[in-house]
């Protein structure tokens, strides 16, 4: 375990997980540039601590602001060794109700975003040869949710691609860990997801009951974010950082379930699907 000071780069401080984890990282003495669309959010939070903090206003979205950001923690910090890709959005509805625009608006901030401000640091930390790289997905990245299709893709596409990025970087001492919380306090729950503008009701039986469980849970969530930032600064001070870290018994829980039936299903038709090969080929493990 290290607790050497380290420099950190958090997207979407200004509110849930993001603001707990600054918070955290400002607590321990760590240096951290802190960014958000509100940068008067950030100076709130940097209040008292301007020696090792540096608010910047960030929009995720922007190519050039993504840039600018890392310039400008590495002009005032000189390095970066943990980049905290925390920023992004939720939306509920059937997945038929979305326009390719809403769909793609889904995806524009936590997926492609969110990879290039990741390919935006790493040119830095395969430099100096070390790292971290820790990116909040969710439980729903790893459990398609129903009424929450956009969210879950978007996350499934995040984890794939950051499952991969980590087998690829962890040579050059570069550590990668995905964050999949369930349930917690931080917002997200209730009228900040986002709603297609076309709804059907021949999915209301679906898309209903979701709905009123994230609205009747807001604010009462199991989930404790500072327990949950103390959790992710351990992982990034870990010399054996997972690839993988779940939050929460309700994450767990559901995990557990969601495999069990995968495992079902796929082997229900296991028989016919190995018998799909030409005869007598040599079995290879795909990957090589």
């Amino acid at each position: 375990m290290s607790n050497t000071k380290k420099v950190w780069l958090i997207t979407g401080a200004s509110s849930g997980f993001g603001k707990a984890l600054a918070e955290a990282v400002i607590a321990l003495g760590d240096s951290v540039a802190i960014t958000a669309r509100r940068q008067e959010r950030l100076q709130a939070i940097a209040q008292g601590h301007e020696d090792n903090v540096l608010p910047l206003a960030l929009d995720m979205t922007d190519a050039d602001s993504r840039e600018q950001a890392v310039a400008d923690t590495l002009a005032r910090f000189g390095r970066i060794d943990v980049l905290a890709n925390v920023a992004g959005s939720g939306s509920m509805g059937a997945v038929e109700e979305f326009s390719e625009a809403e769909l793609r608006n889904q995806f524009e901030l936590n997926f492609f975003a969110t990879a290039e401000m990741t390919r935006a640091v790493l040119p830095q930390m395969r430099q100096q040869g070390s790292g971290n790289i820790l990116t909040v997905s969710s439980v729903a990245g790893l459990a398609a949710i129903p009424g929450c299709g956009p969210y879950s893709a978007s996350k499934f596409a995040i984890e794939s691609w950051t499952e991969a990025l980590a087998v690829e970087a962890a040579p050059l001492g570069i550590h990668v860990t995905l964050v999949e919380p369930g349930s917690f306090r931080t917002g997200f729950a209730g009228d900040v997801n986002v709603r297609p503008a076309q709804r059907l009701d021949t999915y209301s039986h679906v898309t209903g009951p979701i709905e009123n469980f994230l609205e009747n849970s807001a604010g009462k969530e199991i989930g404790d974010p500072v327990k949950a930032a103390a959790v992710i600064i351990a992982v990034a001070n870990s010399d054996k950082a997972p690839t993988r870290l779940v939050l929460g018994p309700d994450a767990y829980g559901l995990w557990d379930q969601t495999i069990a039936k995968r495992i079902e299903d796929i082997n229900a038709w296991r028989e016919r699907g190995m018998e799909t090969s030409f005869d007598g080929v040599e079995i290879k493990p795909i990957g090589g």
